[in-house]
């Protein structure tokens, strides 16, 4: 039976709810109401059984009571946490500036935010921080500084395996990390780049929606280029634009980013010469602080050559307002409010459907996580994060992997070799838990109070710098990708390692006060999930030592193929556009994830009772804790951006992921003609 996502049977009035994910938008597959607030009606009231819509089931007086703040493109469980977290760092940096006994990197931290919340002294400045890097740009004379030019603009600011980030408006991104097929040393990865939209897909796709937004970015990138002073800014804008859209032309979809081995291309200097013509990659690299090496991974090998032929064919004078435009661009939110205004008008408002721009406070700590964020963290578990979580948390992560690994024994598909593979993963796997087990040094990074744009500069080239020394030191399998204060958790392949930042310990994730039922649902379905990253469809490709290699027999990875492509299809089959589905190849590594990750917490739940019978509805606390933790809500110009663009489903497909999970049934009394029931034979079984 093919899945399908069938009517709710639901009551909700739209002043209340607002713009709601668990309820598809206007004109949606699912029969449900739209998407933006359109009556004043009476009280609001959600009447449903679990197995038709466990998402709004399980969630449905969040959903009533909570609307998508106006600065917010999409509203939920991470973005509320990060919220109180956020408001009380900032609280944090009042005390540091009062305290003249803070330490050096604590008084960085309040000078860098102060600097940016100083909001008269950047005024006073306009535009003019940009006109030494704008003057640069206007003395390229000839296509061999222009080469220098663009090896100058490479940041270490992608991350296609730990953070999936594949976005830079640089023409390439860097990203540093241990070799694929080599685990002995850090080599550095060259992806793709250079666009002002979040991917080729709004460049190229044939609709009305993205024409529109196409239209809107060319009025962008001219009022940008107006702002900074060019004149002629519309046919300059046109110019960038074309261009743009040749870079898009030569740029891997989404979901062939997502795929490593099409990312697994060694490149030598002479590679780049023979293999993407058109750039003076020597002069390129030196002029990126990449002088000395001699090998490259080069991700995207298409987009290299395109870009590279691009450089050499496209006018001089195309390339210097396209230079001109991105740096206008990407350091616009550190310029006076002109400035700012026209970004959020092209990227909140079009992009992401968000009415209303951040306050000044947000914005600034924004910026100060991304230039400081171990620094900020360090602040932030001293005065946060208590020692009995992190031993509580660490156990929960001890069950877990206790319990994948039975999991993995049970399997009567995996043959004895890739089985002792797989245990031996989960042997060597490095758990980190509230905050990294060495903070690294901030002490060259110079914050001047009083400089915002210029401290922005120096952190971005500070971080590059941090990068590309980590090219010339010994590989560090403790190392984290993402720091304390971000609510998050993340699986790092080429490190056999994951990490759960303090921040994400909060309820509705963590909660100290709840019964382990709900914490195995919640934190423990998210721990589950990251263990599970080291075995689907991309982390199974990577053994013990984070080496890409191929462990699995044939036999085995047929019947994983199989069984994965069952998940690729239930998902596939969630339509909450007429004219978008989601992706589910592109999400089958998270779609996987959720799954084994759920499956695998609930044992480790029901073995903590040791024989002892579980307390009463205990099992639908648990499910119930794994769907508050998706609760989330979606506005539609952001939900669209999400399906197209992002590895992840929306969450209230995710949510539904319990359809999978045999005991959900009993716990909910499920029953045959309920939307979310499968029968047993068709329920996906993977790990």
């Amino acid at each position: 039976m093919k899945p399908s996502w069938t009517p709710i049977k639901i009551t909700i009035t739209l002043a209340a709810c607002g713009a709601m994910l668990a309820l598809s938008p206007a004109g949606a597959q699912v029969t449900a109401p739209a998407a933006s607030a359109a009556s004043s009606a009476g009280p609001a009231t959600i009447a449903m059984l679990p197995g038709d819509d466990f998402f709004a089931y399980a969630n449905r007086d969040w959903l009533v009571k909570t609307e998508i703040p106006a600065d917010r493109s999409s509203w939920g469980a991470f973005a509320a946490i990060a919220e109180d977290t956020n408001a009380r760092i900032v609280k944090m940096f009042a005390a540091i500036d009062a305290d003249r006994k803070s330490g050096v990197e604590a008084r960085k931290v309040a000078a860098f935010y102060s600097s940016y919340m100083d909001e008269a002294a950047i005024e006073a400045k306009g535009g003019s921080p940009l006109k030494p890097m704008l003057a640069a740009i206007d003395a390229i004379k000839d296509k061999a500084a222009l080469t220098r030019a663009l090896g100058a603009s490479l940041r270490a600011d992608v991350d296609p395996l730990n953070n999936t980030n594949f976005f830079t408006e640089n023409v390439f991104g860097l990203w540093v990390a241990q070799g694929l097929s080599d685990s002995s040393r850090n080599m550095a990865y060259l992806l793709q780049g250079g666009l002002g939209m979040p991917d080729r897909a709004y460049y190229l796709t044939d609709s009305p929606k993205m024409a529109e937004l196409r239209t809107k970015y060319l009025q962008h990138i001219g009022a940008m280029l107006k702002l900074a002073g060019y004149s002629d800014s519309e046919a300059r804008a046109a110019k960038v634009f074309a261009l743009e859209m040749d870079i898009a032309r030569s740029h891997a979809t989404r979901e062939d980013s997502a795929d490593v081995m099409k990312g697994n291309n060694t490149w030598t200097l002479n590679d780049f010469a023979s293999n993407a013509p058109g750039i003076d990659w020597p002069a390129f690299f030196k002029s990126a602080g990449l002088g000395a090496q001699t090998k490259f991974i080069v991700w995207h090998p298409g987009a290299a050559k395109g870009e590279a032929a691009l450089v050499a064919s496209a006018p001089l004078a195309s390339w210097k307002d396209y230079l001109a435009f991105h740096q206008i661009n990407h350091f616009a939110p550190n310029l006076s409010k002109a400035f700012v205004d026209q970004r959020f008008a092209f990227y909140g408002a079009a992009l992401s459907g968000t009415p209303k721009q951040s306050a000044r406070w947000k914005r600034a700590l924004a910026a100060t996580n991304i230039a400081l964020d171990q620094p900020v963290g360090k602040v932030y578990v001293e005065r946060n994060f208590a020692a009995e979580d992190k031993a509580r948390v660490k156990q929960m992560v001890t069950n877990i992997v206790a319990a994948f690994s039975k999991r993995i024994d049970k399997l009567d598909w995996m043959a004895p070799a890739t089985r002792a593979q797989a245990q031996e993963k989960l042997k060597t796997l490095y758990v980190g838990v509230g905050y990294p087990d060495t903070w690294a040094s901030y002490a060259a990074l110079k914050v001047v109070p009083g400089d915002a744009f210029g401290n922005v500069v120096r952190a971005e080239k500070f971080h590059t710098a941090q990068r590309l020394a980590k090219l010339n030191k010994k590989i560090d399998k403790t190392t984290w990708s993402m720091p304390p204060q971000l609510v998050n958790a993340v699986n790092m392949p080429l490190q056999n390692a994951i990490v759960f930042p303090a921040a994400i310990l909060q309820p509705p994730f963590y909660d100290p006060k709840a019964s382990d039922a709900t914490n195995y649902g919640a934190i423990g379905s998210v721990i589950g999930h990251e263990i599970s990253h080291s075995f689907d469809d991309q982390g199974a490709q990577f053994d013990a030592q984070g080496r890409l290699r191929d462990w699995w027999t044939e036999e085995d990875k047929e019947h994983f193929k199989r069984a994965s492509s069952k998940l690729v299809a239930q998902f596939s089959a969630y339509k909450p556009f007429p004219d978008l589905a989601v992706n589910g190849n592109l999400t089958l590594s998270e779609n996987l994830a959720d799954l084994a990750g759920l499956a695998a917490s609930y044992d480790a739940y029901r073995a903590t009772l040791a024989g002892k019978p579980a307390a009463a509805d205990a099992d639908k606390a648990f499910f119930l804790g794994f769907a508050h933790s998706e609760r989330s809500k979606m506005r539609e110009a952001q939900l669209r951006r999400i399906v197209m663009t992002d590895g992840h489903a929306p969450s209230q497909y995710r949510a539904a992921t319990v359809r999978n999970i045999d005991a959900w049934y009993t716990a909910f009394n499920v029953q045959p003609g309920e939307a979310l029931y499968l029968p047993p034979a068709e329920r996906v079984r993977v790990w």
